[in-house]
């Protein structure tokens, strides 16, 4: 890799059994080529299971859906979890890449969409099987379990627990993690990793809420209870309890990014649906604005007269996400030596958020860094003129990593940070647990 140092002993582990990465490649473009919306992921989880296989892991497929877990049992010794998500979003590709997307599939809703791996998933499912050649070839040089997952559904925010709730943990084949490991492609410098002690990313809710009104002529609005005009105002003021109620000090976003209500333009529907996303870094920011918008969400339908009281539905939770200091400090330490002056030191704090966690048993520490996927060149002049915002990023249309060097940080990156657990044996392991 180019400007690495590798001075490690772990370096060296890497360097030695590092697989050819031109197959892998081929992959990538392969997953990239046939991507797969949340909960419909079963080719890519049998790509990846098959993988597996291969490779001499224990598999247990169809855990929570398509999930996957791989398990490579090398005698006594902490177990090490890598996990890697696997569904692509509906957006129709624009990047003019000769493997770009131009899949459709019919979504949960009924409804034909354009697929795209705009967040970066394909990335991930490559990177994490290249790691599962290099970890199991270099078995001679480590003792425990290495665990890896395959996740289904992370964008709409329950693959983790869907796995969890179906007894991942459970059945004595995938044994309990000592720590969990894992991470996410961004459109920094590719070749790039950024690691960062505690609050990574925000944690979510998000709600579903119907307000019911009363019907009729939009020319008698005198004998109708108006849903639409009911959430107009409630979509105002729910940004008062970013502005009033929560410390100024403590992130807290609340999103209306979905009203549906009526059809004609001369008729009061019966109802409007509202879709609302909540988000903090705290626990307790993001649990008091939830109370707040549930309390808004009553009272502003009260003060309107309505006759039947709103229905607020939680669709979607997701915890925030609080990376262990310890274990980021010691895969910073490995990241450090091994890609050298291809770091940095403190990724940025995103308001972004992924179930990854609640794959860590609770008291079970974790961590989760970015790995870079973009061109230096185009990096440097977006950064020169004070355009970085303008690069494509995750959930862009036109978001396209470089597949080299961000396939082999990836994987190294993978691969080390297990390393920094499953060579050190218990020694790290009991320090951490205490």
């Amino acid at each position: 890799m180019t400007g690495t140092t590798h001075k490690t002993r772990k370096g060296d582990i890497i360097r030695r059994f590092s697989p050819e990465l031109g197959p892998y490649e081929d992959i990538y473009k392969d997953f990239h080529r046939h991507p797969e919306l949340s909960t419909q992921e079963a080719r890519t989880a049998k790509i990846a299971a098959d993988h597996l296989e291969h490779n001499g892991y224990y598999v247990r497929r169809d855990i929570g859906g398509h999930g996957v877990a791989g398990v490579l049992d090398n005698g006594d010794g902490p177990s090490v979890l890598l996990r890697a998500e696997m569904d692509a979003l509906p957006i129709e590709e624009n990047t003019g890449l000769p493997y770009a997307s131009k899949a459709r599939m019919k979504d949960t809703d009924g409804l034909e969409k354009p697929v795209s791996h705009a967040c970066g998933h394909d990335m991930h499912v490559t990177c994490l099987m290249a790691a599962a050649e290099l970890l199991r070839d270099a078995r001679s040089t480590w003792k425990g379990r290495l665990i890896l997952i395959f996740q289904p559904n992370e964008e709409r925010g329950d693959g983790a627990r869907a796995m969890i709730q179906d007894n991942l943990y459970g059945h004595g084949d995938i044994p309990k993690p000592d720590v969990v490991l894992g991470q996410h492609v961004v459109n920094i410098r590719s070749g790039f990793v950024a690691t960062r002690k505690g609050s990574c990313l925000a944690g979510k809710n998000v709600f579903e809420v119907t307000i019911f009104g009363r019907g009729g002529h939009g020319a008698t609005p005198q004998f109708c209870i108006d849903p639409v005009v009911i959430s107009a105002y409630l979509i105002v003021r729910l940004q008062s309890i970013v502005s009033r109620e929560i410390d100024p000090n403590k992130m807290v976003l609340i999103t209306c990014g979905s009203i549906h209500a009526g059809d004609a333009p001369n008729a009061i529907p019966n109802k409007a649906v509202l879709k609302v996303d909540i988000r903090a870094y705290s626990p307790d920011a993001l649990e008091r604005a939830v109370a707040s918008f549930r309390r808004i969400v009553r009272a502003e339908c009260e003060a309107s007269g309505v006759t039947q009281n709103p229905s607020i539905t939680q669709i979607e939770s997701v915890p925030p996400l609080v990376c262990d200091n310890e274990v980021v400090a010691a895969i910073t330490k490995e990241f450090k030596q091994y890609f050298g002056q291809n770091h940095i030191e403190s990724m940025s704090l995103d308001t972004a958020a992924d179930d990854f966690c609640i794959l860590a048993p609770e008291g079970v520490p974790y961590a989760y860094w970015n790995f870079g996927s973009e061109d230096h060149k185009k990096w440097q002049k977006a950064h020169d003129e004070g355009r970085l915002n303008e690069l494509p990023g995750n959930h862009s249309s036109k978001y396209a990593p470089l597949i080299e060097p961000t396939l082999e940080a990836g994987t190294h990156a993978l691969a080390l940070a297990a390393l920094t657990f499953l060579a050190q044996g218990e020694t790290r392991m009991e320090h951490l647990r205490h």
